[in-house]
């Protein structure tokens, strides 16, 4: 499903959420105060604007209350990183993302009403995005551009079925590593093995094809 995200401060981190979300097929929103970092996603992001995040009517003209998820990814200021945390949820944004630099910071964010709070210096740009695009991706790993690892929660399609029924590999491209249930591993399980609800699934493919199977 095609979902709208706002990414503020589009340093490594913020440009690489950015880059990666536009890349998985969403609708992106980048904004920075700086015009060379805008200028530099221009091309490639739906929308980039030279903004002030602190500016509450800047955000409030520019819809950021009517998207999905906003990541709020300013660096160095920790005052603004704050306050624009605030400003979004007073505006009432479904979803924030703040990055913090500490554990400190963290806990700062969580109490001004971030749903969600990352360290970049822990959580890749890219494990960041593709874990917003879908719920039921639990974990990430970037084996090459498009091509990855990831585990995700087995979709509804699955339930009750065997892999050779399902026929991951031919039908999405997808293959499963491994089956996980509750404490439970079977690596590289046979065409047999049936898929329970609640399983989770360690699959390996390129981006796009994972996540379709992952919101099935």
């Amino acid at each position: 499903m095609r979902k709208q995200f706002a990414v503020l401060g589009l340093g490594r981190f913020g440009s690489s959420v950015a880059e990666t979300l536009t890349e998985l097929g969403h609708e992106v929103l980048a904004i920075d105060i700086d015009e060379t970092k805008v200028q530099h996603l221009a091309d490639v992001v739906t929308h980039a604007v030279q903004a002030d995040g602190m500016d509450e009517e800047t955000l409030r003209s520019l819809g950021v209350r009517n998207f999905d998820v906003a990541v709020v990814a300013i660096g160095k200021d920790i005052q603004a990183n704050i306050l624009v945390t605030v400003i979004l949820k007073e505006l009432g944004v479904k979803y924030i993302v703040s990055k913090a630099q500490n554990e400190l910071h963290g806990k700062v964010l969580e109490r001004v009403g971030a749903d969600k709070v990352v360290y970049p210096e822990r959580d890749m740009g890219h494990r960041v995005a593709n874990n917003l695009v879908s719920a039921n991706v639990l974990d990430y790993i970037e084996l090459a551009q498009d091509y990855s690892i990831m585990e995700i929660v087995a979709p509804g399609i699955a339930h009750g079925k065997s892999l050779g029924e399902l026929n991951l590999r031919a039908r999405h491209g997808v293959s499963v590593l491994a089956v996980k249930t509750g404490e439970k591993i079977n690596v590289a399980p046979g065409a047999d093995a049936i898929i329970k609800e609640n399983d989770v699934l360690v699959v390996v493919g390129e981006n796009r094809a994972i996540q379709n199977l992952a919101t099935d």
